[in-house]
This record gives C-alpha cells, sequence and structure tokens, in this order.
C-alpha cells in the first residue's frame, strides 16, 4: 500500500515557476515508477511526466517538455515536478500517482495509486 500527498500548488503569473512535491509512504516506494498527471474543469485527466524506478529514465508530454522536469529521492520518499515558464493552460489539478510497474507510464492504468491532487492556477 502507497500513500501520496501532494503539495506545492498555487496560483502564479505566465511564465513563473513552481515546484510540486509528492511524499509517499510505503516500504517499497523504491520499486514504483512515479508519475505526474493534471486535470483541468471539464477535461480528462492527462499525463504530464513520469520516472522510472531508479530515476534513470524520464519521460514527457509534448504540451510540457522542455519546461518541466520530474525528480525522485528515493531515501526521502519524495517526487517532484519542477514547473518553468508557467502558461494559463497549465491550470489545472495535478495529480501524482505510482505505479508497481517500475519501469514508467503515461497511461493511467499503468498506476496503482494516487494522491488527492494540488491545485496549479496560472494567471494571463
Amino acid at each position: 500500500q502507497v500513500q501520496l500527498v501532494e503539495s506545492g500548488g498555487g496560483l502564479v503569473q505566465s511564465g513563473g515557476s513552481l515546484r510540486l512535491s509528492c511524499a509517499a509512504s510505503g516500504r517499497t516506494f523504491s520499486s514504483y515508477a512515479m508519475g505526474w498527471f493534471r486535470q483541468a474543469p471539464g477535461k480528462e485527466r492527462e499525463f504530464v511526466a513520469t520516472i522510472n524506478w531508479s530515476g534513470g529514465y524520464t519521460y514527457y508530454a509534448e504540451p510540457v517538455k522542455g519546461r518541466f522536469t520530474i525528480s525522485r529521492d528515493n531515501a526521502k520518499k519524495m517526487v517532484y515536478l519542477q514547473m518553468n515558464s508557467l502558461k494559463p493552460e497549465d491550470t489545472a489539478v495535478y495529480y501524482c500517482a505510482a505505479g508497481r510497474t517500475g519501469e514508467g507510464s503515461s497511461r493511467l492504468p499503468g498506476y496503482n495509486y494516487w494522491g488527492q491532487g494540488t491545485q496549479v492556477t496560472v494567471s494571463s
């Protein structure tokens, strides 16, 4: 069992930066792939970024590539999403997710545990 708690969301102006954090519990955290997803009002939840169990593989959705960076600290059981050059279209609730298949996935079914989400609002 893994529990995930996101933090770091907030209101930021276009062009600004935020760093989201995801704190995980559970003894097997270091074997899980981790991902970030987001959901805007009236839209489906969409993939943002994933990182494999070791941190040696990362993959990003095209809209965030070059602006967002996912990272993890297995000793602290933390996952981060550094978001730079934010745009109003990045406004959404951001969710952290953990998947038992440790290699990372861009698909929702690839994840077994989800956090409650943190709101990110980017003003123009």
